[in-house]
C-alpha cells in the first residue's frame, strides 16, 4: 500500500459519517484516525459487536462515541446508548468527549451516573430525558433497581476499560446491567489487557464479536527508556536521585503495591518533594483532590498503583518512573505510554532488582529490543535547590451547586484582586468545591484576597491545599 493510499484509509472522510459530523471532527482537530479508530470504526459502524484492545490515550473514546452517535435518533427521547466505566474520572472524561463529538447534532443529551453525587439530582436529569447514559456499574444498577432508568430503547452498550472493571469486582454488576438491555443491540467492549473474565463476559452476551488488537508499541525514538539496577533497600532513595538528576516537571511513579506507594510518598515528602499518593482505598473526595493538584501542576510526583492510575489521561507528563517492574509486560507498555504523547519526547526510568530480571526479559521480548542500562552512580543533582512544582492549589468552598463557574473565579482574581491572567492556572469546578491553581509565588496572597473579597457578588471561604493532608 502506498503512503498516499494509507493516508486515505486513515482519513475520517473514508467512513460513512454524516457531513455535519465530518465538519465537526475537522473543527475539533481530528484529521487522521488513530490506529484503534481505523481498525474499529468500520466494523462498529456496520453494527458489529467488538472486542478491542486499546489503552487510555489511544483515541478509543472517539472510536466508540462515533459509532454510538451514528446509531442514535436525536428525535427519540429515550436512552439509546449506555457506556459503563470503572471510575468517576473516566466517566466524566468520556461524557465531555461524547458531548464534543455530538455537537454536530442538535440537542443530544448525555447524563453521567456515578457514585459520590446525590441520587436525587441524577434522577431529575433522567426525568428530563436522556439519549446517552455514561456511568459506573454500581450507580447504574441503583437507578435500574429504582426504575429511574429504562433501557428498553437501548441499541448500543459500551464497556470501557472492561479489564479495570473486572479488577474492581464489577463482573456480576455488568452481567446484571447487560441482562436488562435488549437482546438485539450492539455491544462494544474496550480493554487494555485480556484477563480471563473478558472471554467469560463476551461469551455471555456478545454476538460473534470482531476482535481487534492494535499493538500498543511506541515509536522507538519517542520515549527514552533507561534501566538502573538497584538493591531493594536502595530503591526508594533511588527515586529521589532520579528526580534530582532529571528534574521532570511532572512524573508518575508506579509501584506494584499500596504499601510501596505509602512508603515512597513518605520518603519523598520528607525530602521536600511535592508528592501525592493514589491507590485503591482512597475516598472519592481525596482522590479528586490528588488528581486536581497533579493535573494543574501543583504537585510534581504522583505515586500510584496500576489499578488506581488506569483511566487517567494526564497531558504533558515529562517522565514515568517504574519504581517496581511489573510482571506483566503489556502493563509496562501502558505505563510508559503516558509520557511522550503528541509531539513531546518522553522519559521512562526503570528501577530493577536482581529478582525482577525475568520480568525485564519479558518486556524486551514484547518490545523487540534490549534494555539500555545505566549506573545509579551517574545520578547527580543537576539543579539548585529542591524540585518544586510551578503552581499551588487553592480550594474555594462552593461549586456548581452554588452556580460558581470557572469564569467567575478568573474574573474575581484578575479584576479587583489585581492578579494577571498568566498567574492563574487550571480551574476545576466540582459540585461543592472549586479548585484554582495559581502561581506558587502568589499562593498565600491569592487565598487571603479570595477570603476577603467576593466571587459572583458573594463572600467565599478559601484555603491553600497542601500535599500532606
Amino acid at each position: 500500500m502506498t503512503s498516499k493510499e494509507n493516508q486515505a484509509s486513515t482519513d475520517f472522510s473514508a467512513l460513512a459519517l454524516s457531513p455535519a459530523t465530518l465538519a465537526n471532527l475537522q473543527q475539533l482537530g481530528y484529521t487522521q484516525m488513530t490506529p484503534i479508530q481505523a481498525a474499529s470504526l468500520p466494523p462498529a459502524l456496520l453494527g458489529k459487536d467488538l472486542i478491542a484492545q486499546a489503552s487510555t490515550g489511544s483515541g478509543k473514546t472517539a472510536a466508540f462515541a462515533l459509532a454510538l452517535l451514528a446509531n442514535l435518533n436525536p428525535r427519540r427521547f429515550a436512552v439509546q446508548a449506555l457506556v459503563l466505566c470503572p471510575t468517576r474520572e473516566l466517566a466524566d472524561q468520556v461524557t465531555s468527549e461524547i458531548r464534543r463529538l455530538a455537537r454536530a447534532e442538535e440537542n443530544i443529551k448525555v447524563v453521567t451516573l456515578c457514585g459520590g453525587v446525590p441520587l436525587r439530582a441524577q434522577t431529575l436529569s433522567l426525568e428530563h430525558g436522556a439519549h446517552i447514559v455514561v456511568g459506573t456499574p454500581g450507580r447504574v444498577m441503583d437507578h435500574l433497581e429504582r426504575q429511574h432508568l429504562s433501557l428498553e430503547a437501548l441499541n448500543t452498550l459500551v464497556l470501557d476499560e472492561a479489564d479495570r472493571m473486572l479488577d474492581m469486582g464489577f463482573f456480576d454488576d455488568i452481567v446484571v446491567v447487560a441482562k436488562q438491555c435488549p437482546k438485539e443491540r450492539q455491544t462494544l467492549l474496550f480493554s487494555a489487557t485480556y484477563p480471563e473474565g473478558i472471554a467469560k463476559l463476551s461469551a455471555q452476551f456478545m454476538k460473534t464479536p470482531v476482535q481487534i488488537t492494535v499493538q500498543a508499541q511506541h515509536a522507538e525514538g519517542k520515549i527514552e527508556q533507561r534501566w538502573y539496577e538497584v538493591k531493594n533497600s536502595e530503591r526508594l532513595h533511588a527515586v529521589s536521585q532520579l528526580l534530582n538528576h532529571f528534574r521532570p516537571e511532572s512524573s508518575i511513579a508506579f509501584c506494584n503495591t499500596k504499601q510501596q506507594c505509602r512508603d515512597l510518598v513518605g520518603v519523598l515528602q520528607a525530602q521536600g518533594f511535592s508528592a501525592l499518593a493514589l491507590y485503591g482505598e482512597l475516598e472519592q473526595r481525596e482522590r479528586d483532590q490528588v488528581l486536581v493538584q497533579f493535573a494543574n501542576r501543583s504537585c510534581s510526583v504522583l505515586v500510584a498503583t496500576d489499578v488506581a492510575a488506569r483511566g487517567l489521561d494526564i497531558a504533558n507528563l515529562a517522565a514515568v518512573i517504574n519504581v517496581d517492574v511489573t510482571p506483566d509486560p503489556e502493563v509496562h507498555i501502558h505505563r510508559i505510554g503516558r509520557t511522550g504523547r503528541g509531539d513531546a519526547e518522553g522519559l521512562a526510568l526503570n528501577l530493577v532488582s536482581m529478582d525482577e530480571m525475568g520480568s525485564v526479559g519479558k518486556i524486551e521480548v514484547l518490545q523487540g529490543r534490549e534494555s539500555r542500562w545505566f549506573p545509579v552512580a551517574e545520578l547527580t543533582p543537576t539543579g539548585s535547590g529542591p524540585l518544586v512544582p510551578p503552581m499551588v492549589t487553592i480550594q474555594i468552598i462552593g461549586g456548581r451547586k452554588e452556580k460558581i463557574r470557572a469564569g467567575d473565579v478568573l474574573g474575581a482574581l484578575t479584576g479587583e484582586m489585581g492578579f494577571t491572567r498568566e498567574q492563574i492556572g487550571k480551574i476545576n469546578v466540582n459540585d461543592f468545591s472549586t479548585y484554582v491553581a495559581v502561581d506558587r509565588a502568589i499562593g498565600a496572597q491569592a487565598a487571603q484576597r479570595l477570603n476577603q473579597g467576593r466571587v459572583k457578588g458573594k463572600a467565599v471561604k478559601a484555603r491553600l491545599v497542601t500535599g500532606e493532608e
